[in-house]
């Protein structure tokens, strides 16, 4: 699925990045804890969340991804999406809670992350 469709179905709001809305997500992973995200996320991955601080990019530059939604309407700093841009990332905002959000994306036949492992278990 392009970003722009992740766009359309969550009626988001492009922040920055909207340049790179062609980009190709296989997966979308919803996730507060950015421990998750580095465990489990790779870098094809769409990341849903509704934490609003700078571990996100940074937690983002780690795994590779080029793609946030911010959920609840949650508005980032400016500092965050300057450093976004900085990286290339794509950054969304949406009025969706995260479950909805979710939600909406898999019923248009996004996948989650799968998880398999020991990892899963701890």
């Amino acid at each position: 699925m392009k970003l722009v469709e992740i766009k359309e179905i969550l009626n988001a709001e492009v922040l920055v990045g909207e340049e790179f809305l062609q980009r190709e997500v296989i997966s979308a992973f919803g996730s507060d804890l950015m421990s998750d995200v580095l465990a489990f996320v790779n870098d094809s991955t769409v990341l849903l969340t509704g934490l609003t601080n700078l571990q996100v990019i940074r937690t983002a530059e780690m795994v590779d991804l080029f793609a946030i939604v911010f959920v609840r309407g949650k508005m980032p700093s400016k500092e965050i999406l300057k450093m976004a841009k900085q990286n290339n990332i794509t950054i969304m905002k949406t009025d969706d809670i995260l479950y909805t959000a979710c939600g909406k994306l898999y019923s248009k036949g996004l996948k989650g992350v799968e998880i398999m492992g020991e990892a899963y278990n701890e």
